[in-house]
């Protein structure tokens, strides 16, 4: 799989990651990653982990996801 955000811009680059949100293919520069609280049922209520897990997404969907205007 290639790099969506390579090809667009005509170049090719193998994709070493997909974006969870939209699923473009993105290579090692184009990935952007951030923590994330991992929320697990617990009887009655919820329970986050004390570790933070991996979010992988392109540079759009972190954008969208990180605006100030949420």
């Amino acid at each position: 799989m290639d790099c969506y955000d390579c090809l667009a811009r005509d170049t090719e680059r193998r994709a070493v990651a997909v974006c969870r949100r939209c699923g473009a293919g993105l290579c090692g520069d184009h990935v952007r990653l951030s923590p994330e609280t991992v929320h697990q049922v617990a009887g009655t209520g919820t329970a986050s982990s004390e570790k933070r897990a991996r979010r992988l997404t392109c540079g759009v969907c972190h954008e969208a996801e990180h605006s100030p205007n949420q």
